[in-house]
């Protein structure tokens, strides 16, 4: 494990205040507010310390509504909204300065038999075949040393692969709205499942609105023609999975308007199995000088 993983662990790794209360740190993410995937993680990292260890995380669905603050702590309210026989329904909600920023409903159950189908997994080339971030990023020279730098920093703990040019790479002219990139954590972790699921959260936002950028030919908040913000975000959780395993991320868009973009996506693992289904909402607008 490197120590950007261990750090992130440490990140999300809540401390306890009070029943149902929980506080968690915050640290810079390449704009400067909390990043969004750290949030989420942490909100479904204090749901599921209320549950019961034999259920398990099957979704969640959150509103981001304030920007967070990178230097202060967030505190994290859960309600227990239910506990079923076989599902288990909380709400946490992160507050920063007296004021929500962010709102997580999220689902918990009972392992159980029954129906089986699935999505078959797209083509997509082996990870160990594609390049690294810092390879990716640092092979570019239109972008900004520093930017190039606050991305890798953002990103060390996880293994990002994009599959083909990310939007930073090759912009200018629109592009089909679809966008794979493989990942993994940067070491291996336990066999918590709640962890896995925190971890794959945490991912999910890093990347789900490049198919929108993708369509426009724009390349994004690493060279600044868009500005943006996570809206919502919704996820399911179908099959185990390890985070600590390539897991390939399949994104697309099937709308953009009125200053909002559309991302959705299913992961699969590398022998695949769909293990989550993702949809985002965000805040996509062009620069007014444009």
């Amino acid at each position: 494990m490197n120590q950007a993983l261990s750090d992130l662990l440490d990140l999300l790794d809540l401390e306890q205040i009070e029943e149902n209360i929980f506080r968690g740190q915050s640290r810079s993410a390449v704009v400067p507010r909390v990043f969004g995937g750290q949030v989420a993680a942490q909100a479904l990292v204090a749901a599921g310390r209320t549950v019961p260890a034999d259920r398990h995380a099957h979704s969640l669905h959150a509103y981001f509504l304030r920007p967070g603050d990178p230097g202060a702590p967030i505190v994290y309210t859960v309600e227990r909204i239910r506990d079923g026989r076989s599902f288990t329904t909380r709400r946490a909600v992160a507050v920063q300065h007296g004021r929500p920023i962010f709102a997580l409903s999220a689902s918990f159950q009972l392992d159980e038999e029954g129906l089986d189908h699935q999505a078959p997994m797209p083509a997509a080339p082996d990870p160990a075949t594609l390049p690294t971030s810092a390879d990716r990023f640092r092979g570019y020279d239109h972008l900004d040393s520093a930017v190039v730098e606050k991305f890798l920093e953002a990103r060390e703990a996880i293994d990002l692969r994009y599959v083909e040019e990310p939007p930073f790479g090759k912009y200018g002219e629109p592009r089909e709205p679809h966008s794979q990139v493989w990942f993994r954590t940067n070491g291996k972790l336990d066999d918590d499942p709640l962890l896995h699921v925190v971890l794959a959260t945490y991912v999910s936002d890093m990347t789900l609105l490049d198919s929108v950028l993708l369509a426009h030919g724009r390349g994004g908040w690493a060279v600044g023609d868009v500005v943006g913000a996570s809206l919502d975000h919704a996820m399911w959780f179908h099959r185990p999975f390890r985070a600590d395993e390539w897991l390939l991320y399949d994104q697309e868009s099937p709308s953009a308007h009125g200053g909002r973009g559309l991302g959705q996506a299913r992961i699969y693992t590398r022998d695949g199995s769909l293990a989550i289904s993702v949809i985002q909402e965000g805040v996509v607008r062009v620069p007014r000088a444009d």
